[in-house]
């Protein structure tokens, strides 16, 4: 299952608003029951939504501005506090928005600046929406993506172009796995560092891999690819977390 190093985590990330810039960590704390800290807890509604923050329930994305149907989002760089919950979006290195996600007033300017620039793509005017402990993730689990690095390898020579692992949108990334065996972990327990987690599902993936993270470009049908060489649109896998502890890059993957 692993080569003589052993696999290890190389990068974490997480992203404050669905569907905008990843954050790189240099650590991340999980906990049974909970997604990454801070992962996916806005969402930008589009158009009139069917989100009510007093009875918080999943919704499916396309309810929301993401890439799979919106690539002129990731045109945008964005840098998110922790302590204020500002969102300072940058459009070629220059500041264009800001605004306090965690105040009306500081919502009602992202979601001006987002009515303006993402005009074209909206239903309706776009509402900035959150609710405590809610996380606007792809599944209604509470739970980590982990992507494997081998694999990506792989679908690079598969396809013959370079692929930006952030095309997947990864909590996790992991190398030392040969390609493909994160597969073999569905219904396994593993650890990764000091943390235990139990993986459930692989991950079925949408357009939004189509798109370039760097440049917003629609430039491949990675899902396409998949299924005429594989019989699935699979890629990555989910992970249930099954005791708190903190992991950092470096840490060893085990099972």
């Amino acid at each position: 299952m692993t080569d003589a190093a052993g696999p290890l985590v190389t990068a974490l990330y997480r992203y404050p608003v669905k569907g905008l810039t990843p954050e790189r960590l240099g650590e991340v704390h999980l906990v049974p029951g909970a997604t990454v800290p801070g992962d996916r807890i806005y969402a930008i509604e589009n158009g009139p939504g069917r989100f009510n923050p007093d009875e918080p329930k999943h919704l499916p994305k396309i309810n929301f501005l993401m890439l799979m149907r919106n690539e002129r989002l990731a045109t945008l760089q964005t840098h998110f506090d922790d302590d204020t919950h500002t969102l300072t979006i940058l459009r070629n290195g220059k500041q264009v928005a800001r605004g306090q996600l965690s105040t009306k007033l500081g919502r009602s300017m992202i979601e001006q600046f987002i009515a303006a620039y993402m005009k074209a793509d909206l239903r309706g005017a776009p509402h900035i929406v959150v609710a405590p402990g809610h996380a606007f993730t792809d599944m209604a689990e509470k739970c980590v993506h982990i992507v494997n690095l081998a694999s990506v390898r792989e679908l690079q020579r598969i396809s013959g172009r370079t692929i930006d692992p952030l095309r997947f949108r990864p909590n996790i990334l992991i190398d030392g796995l040969p390609a493909w065996s994160e597969f073999d972990l569905i219904d396994k327990a593993i650890t990764i560092g000091p943390v235990h987690l139990n993986v459930f599902k692989r991950t079925q993936r949408c357009d939004a891999t189509n798109v370039d993270p760097a440049t917003a470009a629609r430039d491949m049908a990675i899902p396409a690819l998949l299924l005429r060489t594989f019989g699935h649109s699979d890629f990555g896998v989910y992970a249930r977390v099954a005791s708190p502890g903190t992991v950092r890059p470096g840490d060893g993957v085990a099972q």
